[in-house]
């Protein structure tokens, strides 16, 4: 194909590309805190080393250096070209790479995906309006316009092509649609809507795009809730209900009530509890889990209080268990026979509900007295029983004071020390080391100034907002200003860009090789202190571009006068600096 790639094009395909999603088909990861790891796959390791970060959508091995995008993987690890690398992205996503020349933009090429999944999002809310039962219903079940519009909630008509005939019902309209989810074909191959007569609840990415539906039967069709398929954008085991709407109303809450049903979330939203979301109609996931974890440390599960609620409960767990480190904490709450969050809500109260919430059974005592109605722990039989049923469970854990306190609950109840117990159980001991030699040098130098402004800003690039006299800081004769001066700018159009995108920015320029270096610093835990440190750094380095100009109208009144505007300004900055006393000035 001829013709460059516009800029904007590539920008808005690295957006939308989750890099979890491209290297997990390439690659094992798991779960490490907030990112994930794996053996790196440029060099030979044993121990994991290779780093990949879904917030700031970039990758770092600490052991031989690779790092980069989502394009810069694709391109190391596939052996592509910049251009194949941007068409197998553009091809996960359903769209059409434009060339230069060609009219259509990003936004009007209705081949993306997320364009189409917007545009039925804005269909099923338009129906909504016009179906006085589905109104009807939603309103008896307690929830008003504004909670209706907050979480988008339509309707789908109860015809087989309503969908279809609002885009035209051609045939690419067709392919496109389906390869959308939204319509699907019969053994005859007729396509039709797959949403219909249902209420509409469309599901959110993390960025807030829409990346599919789910949908509740409003007459006896079946089944009672219907999802999406698995699309290029749709991953049921990654994605959860509500998680957009919480992280815009709390970035940070102090904890997640997980439920089995869209109503629910919406339905407690309705009643001020802000900190819910829902599975896909799927056991919980431990890409979910990891996402969970990187929202709040305190994690509770809602089911039902039936064997069937209380299986559930224990698959949940045995996904939680290996990301259990120290400072994360999770609950069960298991609700009355008949009863669910959106009935039992309207029932009790806020407050009412709330307390159930609080009173939620610990991970540990959950899984305890799971284990212990299959013991008997009167008998030596039944205590070795118990040990046996909660060793693999145990040795799920990680290291740290959460799989030593248990094993200390575990030898309480079978009457063993835990000198005598570990051995049995077969508890890891802790080798944490420092994870590479790389890193410990990095650890041990302290960054430059700009450097270390650089830093913050690859991490969070909305601190831009925080910084002024930019134009200032072009005169300071300091090594990285030029590129931290380049960098304020363009971050400056465009703040909500991710780590990754702005790495690819300036993968062609020489300043590029030294952003990606930098951007595999891991920063402080909380968004306010990595904030008050921007704000602080950018203070210094503002008496430094003062001072430089201090020196230089020094300087010059040595070997000749100055202009008065000159003289005044060295005036202000001889008073500047006697404000602060501890300034020296040679």
């Amino acid at each position: 194909m001829a013709g460059r790639i516009p800029q904007q094009f590539i920008d808005h395909v690295i957006a939308r590309t989750d890099i979890v999603a491209v290297i997990e088909e390439r690659i094992t990861l798991k779960g490490a805190g907030r990112d994930y790891k794996a053996c790196c796959p440029f060099h030979n390791e044993k121990t994991p080393s290779f780093t990949v970060s879904a917030e700031k959508q970039f990758y770092h091995c600490f052991g031989c250096g690779a790092h980069g995008s989502v394009v810069g993987f694709l391109m190391e690890y596939a052996g592509l070209d910049f251009i194949e690398a941007i068409q197998e992205l553009a091809d996960r996503l359903g769209v059409e790479v434009p060339r230069d020349g060609n009219t259509v933009t990003v936004r009007e090429n209705w081949t993306d995906l997320y364009g189409i999944l917007d545009r039925a999002c804005a269909f099923y809310r338009e129906e909504l309006r016009s179906h006085v039962h589905a109104v009807k219903y939603l309103k008896g079940r307690g929830l008003d316009g504004s909670i209706a519009a907050e979480f988008a909630i339509g309707y789908a008509p109860p015809a087989w092509d309503s969908l279809l005939r609002a885009f035209g019902n051609s045939k690419e309209a067709r392919e496109l649609l389906e390869r959308a989810g939204l319509v699907t074909r019969n053994d005859e191959g007729r396509t039709y809507d797959r949403f219909r007569d249902r209420i509409i609840f469309p599901i959110h990415g993390r960025r807030g795009q829409v990346v599919g539906f789910g949908g509740r039967a409003l007459s006896d069709g079946t089944p009672k809730y219907l999802n999406s398929p698995e699309t290029s954008v749709f991953h049921k085991g990654r994605e959860l209900y509500g998680l957009f709407q919480l992280n815009n109303v709390n970035r940070k809450p102090e904890r997640v009530l997980v439920v089995e049903g869209y109503m629910d979330v919406v339905a407690l939203a309705q009643y001020d509890i802000r900190y819910t979301v829902a599975t896909l109609g799927t056991a919980s996931t431990t890409e979910q889990a990891e996402r969970l974890f990187r929202t709040t440390h305190n994690v509770i599960f809602c089911f039902d209080g039936d064997p069937s609620g209380r299986k559930a409960a224990w698959r949940a767990l045995e996904t939680v268990l290996p990301l259990l480190r120290d400072g994360r904490s999770v609950g069960f709450m298991f609700l009355p026979e008949g009863e669910d969050p959106d009935s039992l809500v309207r029932e009790l109260g806020r407050e009412a509900f709330s307390a159930l919430i609080e009173n939620a059974s610990s991970l540990m005592t959950f899984l305890f007295d799971q284990l212990l109605v299959q013991t008997d722990v009167g008998t030596l039989e039944g205590r070795a029983r118990l040990v046996e049923l909660a060793k693999p469970l145990l040795n799920r854990l990680p290291d740290g004071a959460l799989q030593q306190l248990t094993v200390r609950k575990l030898g309480h109840l079978v009457g063993m020390g835990v000198d005598e117990l570990s051995p049995l159980v077969k508890v890891r001991k802790n080798k944490r080391k420092e994870l590479n030699p790389t890193r410990a040098q990095e650890r041990r130098n302290s960054p430059s100034l700009v450097r270390s402004i650089i830093r913050m800003l690859l991490h969070q690039p909305g601190l831009v907002s925080l910084a002024d006299n930019t134009e200032r800081l072009k005169s300071l004769n300091r090594a990285g200003v030029p590129l931290l001066v380049e960098l304020l700018e363009f971050l400056a159009e465009r703040p909500d860009v991710t780590t990754g995108e702005i790495v690819e920015h300036f993968r062609s320029s020489e300043e590029g090789r030294h952003l990606a270096k930098l951007a595999a610093w891991d920063p402080p835990l909380f968004s306010q202190e990595l904030e008050r440190e921007f704000v602080d750094s950018m203070s210094k380095l503002e008496r430094t571009v003062n001072e430089q100009r201090y020196r230089e109208l020094s300087t010059k009144s040595r070997v000749g006068p100055l202009s008065e505007e000159e003289k005044q300004e060295y005036r202000t900055l001889l008073m500047r600096f006697a404000s602060h006393n501890g300034t020296h000035l040679a």
